[in-house]
């Protein structure tokens, strides 16, 4: 329900696999912190096995099911399952921390019919560039919204949708063209945190899809000698890692016997 005639409802739409017990922190946040500031909350789920959809709807959520996932069809499904006028899609390893935080989201568009969409504030470089007033005009990727957790304006979504297919970074294409049609995207003050641990398998995966979507989106191109010129710096910097890991571990391990051998006396 709408606090004021002004103000914009918001979704908050939830994207999941397999990740219950960091899906059901992030619900209990969203239900016991910001309540009476959201309109719904919407778990999209790619057909977890770990209990995640029982989980969600016991918690009061709704469980939208997700067979054929791919990144740019779920965000199209978060905006086709919700009612609010502003979407905040999310993933379920983030959560938000500001205590205004939907408060904030919902301000910044009152009033406003160029605003496409807000991205949230969880790390330095967003910091940097919220306080420096950096905008997309000079870095579109840097500012372009991210669905860890950013925010959607639906009319906008509904003239322009996600592309289905696309490997990742539907987020980052779909502000390339809202920008190029004349709207805008912007940092918001509102602040999360992203917890998320990925097995080496999930990092190639995503450093795959990586290397194809900045060709395909941002033309950042890859030839032979770059290929081996990122091989060769990669495990020039391994090898020095490892070498200074190692002598500092040593150093401590002899810290340690010179510690035992000859204690300070106690004094607290």
């Amino acid at each position: 329900m709408k606090e004021n005639s002004n103000e914009p409802t918001v979704s908050v739409v939830i994207r999941n696999k397999n990740e219950k017990p960091i899906l059901a922190f992030l619900l209990k946040v969203l239900r016991e912190r910001y309540q009476s500031q959201i309109l719904e909350i919407i778990v999209i789920d790619n057909l977890s096995t770990d209990g995640s959809q029982e989980m969600a709807e016991k918690m009061g959520a709704r469980v939208v099911t997700i067979k054929d996932f791919s990144y740019g069809k779920s965000a199209n499904l978060a905006m086709e399952s919700s009612s609010g006028d502003l979407v905040t899609i999310m993933s379920a390893h983030s959560y938000p921390v500001s205590h205004d935080f939907f408060t904030i989201i919902k301000q910044q568009f009152i009033g406003r019919d160029d605003l496409a969409g807000v991205r949230c504030l969880h790390f330095h470089g967003d910091y940097r560039k919220y306080l420096n007033g950096t905008t997309w005009r000079e870095d579109l990727n840097g500012c372009g919204l991210t669905f860890a957790c950013s925010v959607v304006n639906k009319k906008m979504w509904l003239e322009e949708k996600f592309v289905d297919d696309i490997q990742q970074c539907e987020d980052k294409e779909w502000t390339k063209r809202m920008v190029a049609k004349g709207y805008t995207v912007e940092f918001t003050p509102a602040i999360y945190c992203y917890e998320i641990r990925r097995t080496r398998k999930q990092l190639f995966t995503r450093f795959k899809n990586d290397i194809i979507i900045n060709y395909q989106l941002w033309g950042e191109d890859m030839n032979f000698s770059g290929v081996i010129r990122k091989f060769a710096a990669t495990n020039f910097y391994l090898v020095k890692d490892f070498f200074v890991e190692f002598y500092y571990n040593f150093k401590r391990t002899f810290w340690l016997f010179s510690f035992v051998s000859n204690k300070p006396k106690k004094k607290y």
